[in-house]
């Protein structure tokens, strides 16, 4: 990294992000629940397994459609939770507002934030407010922590994938980022594209009886898809291979993305999941998903495998509808600040 200061794409997911993370927050914090780097930390309380997890949201625009940043962090936190196979139990909320903010919009975004919670439900237990001078800050930023009790049978962890495991996506790809580009340069697309923000803690009631075979379960918020595959990749020193064909990504967000020159895989999601699972479930867990959950558009993607062109280098490669195949790498900058 030829630099001196943080910079934009520090954090969007990509390369640079892995790099800042890895270089000063886990060598300088030095733990094994945070080295392993999932969406949540697990650790023990009495006799009882825990995961905690924190993000801070600093969307722009505040508004979106689908959503709002408020649902934003309270979505987001219960889904690196049930990433974790945790039930989320309780969730803290604080606020960084500028002076001139509307009180009409801090009561939708709160009231939003009260709705996801309760549909979870998860109460929001604690909190803090902070205002600022205008000028000092954009509106309104919102941090979020929680914490969730891990479910009997579920050992689920980045570094837990085995050779041979298929990867399933519960849905199609690409909706948020596209819609907060939308928004945010007010591109016009028609019919508008709406964020896929929502809670997915639906997912683990029904997952419990596959946990032996749940290895790994990720939200690929930012860096996308191929973000959160190649993270998986690098932490349990496999290789993926995902196939464009299987790839679930609507009509509209593909011609978007055409248009614009952008990459589905990179885009951010925030109501989707991907998860690693033993071949022999991936069948039955798909008919839950969709007859069940409602995922109707989840699909098994790819395979992690050993990789006969380079087996001592975990990659991410996709086989195109050509037949020909290309590495996945991550990004090394970053595509759309600010989404989440």
């Amino acid at each position: 990294m030829n630099t001196d200061r943080v910079l934009l794409s520090h954090g969007g997911g990509g390369r640079q992000a892995g790099w800042l993370i890895q270089n000063y927050f886990v060598d300088t914090f030095q733990n094994p629940a945070l080295a392993c780097l999932d969406d949540a930390a697990e650790f023990t309380i009495g006799n009882r397994q825990v995961a905690f997890t924190t993000d801070s949201y600093t969307v722009k625009p505040i508004f979106f459609p689908g959503g709002n940043i408020g649902t934003l962090a309270v979505c987001g936190t219960v889904n690196d939770l049930t990433a974790k196979g945790a039930k989320p139990v309780a969730i803290s909320a604080g606020f960084i507002i500028e002076e001139g903010f509307l009180l009409s919009d801090l009561k939708t975004i709160i009231n939003s934030m009260q709705d996801i919670a309760g549909r979870v439900p998860v109460p929001i237990v604690t909190g803090d407010t902070k205002v600022v001078k205008k000028g000092e800050a954009d509106g309104i930023f919102i941090n979020t922590s929680g914490v969730g009790l891990v479910q009997e049978g579920m050992d689920i962890s980045s570094t837990h994938v085995k050779i041979g495991d298929d990867i399933i996506v519960t849905g199609t790809i690409a909706e948020h980022g596209l819609a907060i580009l939308n928004a945010r340069e007010h591109l016009g697309f028609t019919p508008e594209i709406q964020s896929d923000v929502a809670p997915l803690s639906v997912l683990l009631p029904h997952l419990r009886s596959f946990a032996p075979h749940i290895h790994a379960m990720r939200d690929p918020t930012r860096g996308g898809l191929a973000g959160i595959l190649n993270e998986i990749a690098q932490s349990s020193r496999v290789t993926a291979e995902i196939f464009e064909e299987k790839i679930p990504v609507r009509d509209d967000v593909r011609a978007c993305c055409d248009l614009l020159g952008l990459d589905p895989l990179y885009i951010a999601n925030e109501g989707k999941m991907v998860l690693w699972v033993s071949e022999s479930c991936t069948e039955e867990l798909l008919n839950v998903l969709r007859n069940e959950l409602g995922f109707k558009n989840a699909v098994c993607i790819g395979k992690i495998s050993a990789d006969p062109y380079r087996p001592e280098v975990p990659a991410v490669s996709l086989k195109t509808r050509l037949g020909s195949r290309r590495f996945v790498p991550l990004l090394e900058g970053d595509p759309l600040p600010r989404i989440c």
